[in-house]
């Protein structure tokens, strides 16, 4: 089992999923360059300038590893990756996951992504001008469960670890992805785990990757937010089981 973690975080949000999988799977866990423990100086803003720079280190991981049969998990927008990394290298993989999915943000002609352009630039700007404040404002949002505060507290502080510069390319490859075409091209047996109340990825996106999927089974969680991996990961167990 391969976990992939979403923009601003690192491996550490799968801490309490990881251990209910420990003794049937081999797991690999990483930080995408640029966050976490990774090396920093090997952040190449070309290589990432898009979504298939973090794809090729996913199928990097796999070939240096030698693994095959892998479930891959990813969050947010590692989701998307994985759904790259399948297209690149199919044999390797045997079902995915994904959390929270979104292949674009932005709405277009016949298409809900959650946000406008506007939005999103407006986003991009208040992030690279005052990326702690962005962080502080932004986390709690993302994560949701204002009953329990910790949790965003949690994704703030992960987002302000994180170089601002970094943090900010990063931001704009993903909000400005397009990678709805890509779905259709992949037949593996995957699953979309969409929360409730998503201001990140709403359910009508997560039924959208459902529907442009070839073999793809969708669940509504109870859990509220964008990172149940955090805020309700006994659910999230239990859905990944039931699919496995």
């Amino acid at each position: 089992m391969l976990f992939a973690h979403g923009y601003g975080c690192d491996q550490n949000m799968w801490r309490h999923v990881v251990p209910a999988f420990e003794d049937t799977h081999r797991i690999i866990l990483f930080d995408h360059v640029g966050a976490g423990g990774s090396d920093l100086d090997a952040y190449d803003f070309e290589k990432y300038d898009s979504l298939h720079g973090y794809a090729s280190d996913i199928s990097e991981i796999c070939r240096e590893l030698e693994l095959s049969e892998v479930i891959f998990i990813g969050h947010s927008v590692a989701s998307m990756m994985g759904v790259l990394a399948a297209r690149q290298s199919p044999e390797t993989f045997s079902k995915l996951i994904l959390v929270g999915p979104s292949p674009r943000y932005i709405d277009d002609d016949g298409y809900r992504g959650g946000f406008t352009e506007d939005q999103i630039d407006d986003l991009l700007v208040s992030l690279e001008s005052n990326f702690l404040g962005w962080s502080a404002q932004m986390a709690p949002l993302i994560m949701g469960n204002d009953d329990r505060p910790q949790l965003g507290q949690e994704l703030t502080n992960s987002f302000c670890r994180t170089d601002p510069d970094i943090a900010a390319h990063f931001a704009k490859v993903t909000f400005k992805s397009d990678n709805r075409d890509d779905l259709p091209e992949v037949e593996i047996p995957t699953l979309v785990l969409q929360c409730s109340d998503d201001v990140i990825a709403p359910e009508f996106v997560g039924e959208y990757v459902h529907r442009r999927l070839p073999n793809a089974l969708y669940r509504k969680m109870r859990a509220t937010g964008h990172c149940p991996n955090l805020s309700a990961p006994e659910e999230t167990v239990q859905a990944i089981r039931e699919f496995l």
